[in-house]
């Protein structure tokens, strides 16, 4: 998949470094911080695959939808893509008070609560001018709508810290705001500035939310499996949230009276403290067997929603790119 994309995301990042540029010192030293970080660029490298799938770049340029838009009017919305995922990712990390994050010091445990806050506004506002300029409506809706079904997927989350009574069902609706949402919204550009027909638009949509699912769930399953090395996160770090994912959703709907105990007052209480009894009731249960299980059918469905595009690299690179959501170990 990278080989396909590479001189894209090489754009693209080059555009990332440009649109970060500010004569704040404070913003260039986050922004600088951030890059450095690295990041698989997940979410931007849908845009530029969605795009090249349904023929962007083949000699059309943009569809009439996108009307001020230059051939390259996938880098700048894959740079859009990455800015509100930043964005996003500076203010959960300040919400939950993380200090790690892909190996490295978070930036509000390197800079401070007030700065990274303010950098994620920084982002939010700078992917809004760039987004302007596609001179696109239909671009603007998908972003506005995005942006703001993602905040209630954060809010909703946070409502639903120490919840052990969270349902499953509830538990998908909320991934499917605030971690899928973002991967729906950049499939669907890839074919909106290609102006694909309806139905691919749709196909595409259906595939980067299908996809966005499995991803979190995976990213469930590695908080009780992963390695740190592997991840950049401290094992049990949802846990120490009171984080109710679905691995400890399984338990307390499937475990004995003393695993279901175990597993509350984890969520309830949060800390690290009662890790290991949790751990050990999450394997007994077959909790992280089920999860995956529920991301291979989120991969298969992401899959079957583009049988319509025509075959292509980068069709399929969006193939291979399902079967890596639920197999990484990173």
């Amino acid at each position: 998949m990278r080989a396909v994309i590479a001189d894209d995301m090489r754009a693209v990042d080059t555009l990332i470094r440009q649109r970060l540029n500010s004569d704040v010192v404070l913003i260039r030293a986050i922004a600088e911080h951030i890059i450095a970080g690295g990041g698989k660029r997940l979410r931007p490298s849908l845009v530029v695959l969605a795009a090249g799938a349904c023929g962007y770049g083949a000699g059309t340029g943009p569809g009439p939808d996108v009307p001020n838009a230059h051939q390259n009017a996938h880098h700048e919305l894959a740079a859009v893509v990455e800015f509100i995922h930043t964005a996003t990712l500076l203010h959960d990390d300040v919400v939950d008070e993380s200090e790690l994050r892909r190996g490295r010091k978070t930036a509000n445990a390197e800079f401070g609560n007030p700065a990274s806050v303010l950098v994620g506004d920084f982002l939010y506002s700078r992917a809004f001018q760039m987004m302007v300029s596609t001179g696109s409506l239909r671009v603007l809706e998908i972003l506005a709508d995005a942006t703001n079904t993602i905040a209630e997927g954060e809010v909703l989350q946070l409502l639903n810290a120490h919840n052990a009574a969270i349902a499953e069902a509830d538990y998908l609706a909320v991934i499917r705001r605030k971690t899928a949402k973002l991967f729906e919204a950049a499939a669907q550009l890839g074919a909106v500035i290609a102006d694909a027909p309806a139905p691919i638009v749709d196909g595409l949509s259906r595939y980067g939310m299908h996809l966005g699912t499995a991803f979190q769930l995976i990213d469930d399953v590695l908080d009780y499996s992963g390695d740190a090395t592997s991840t950049g996160k401290n094992l049990g770090d949802d846990l120490n949230e009171g984080k109710p994912t679905l691995p400890l959703i399984y338990v307390l709907h499937h475990g004995s009276a003393a695993q279901v105990a175990v597993v509350n007052r984890a969520i309830e209480d949060g800390g690290r403290e009662g890790f290991d009894e949790v751990l050990a009731a999450i394997e007994a249960t077959g909790a992280l067997a089920y999860a995956h299980e529920a991301a291979r059918r989120e991969s298969a469905l992401a899959r079957a929603a583009i049988d319509a595009l025509p075959g292509s690299r980068y069709k399929d690179s969006l193939l291979e790119l399902a079967s890596f959501a639920v197999e990484r170990d990173y």
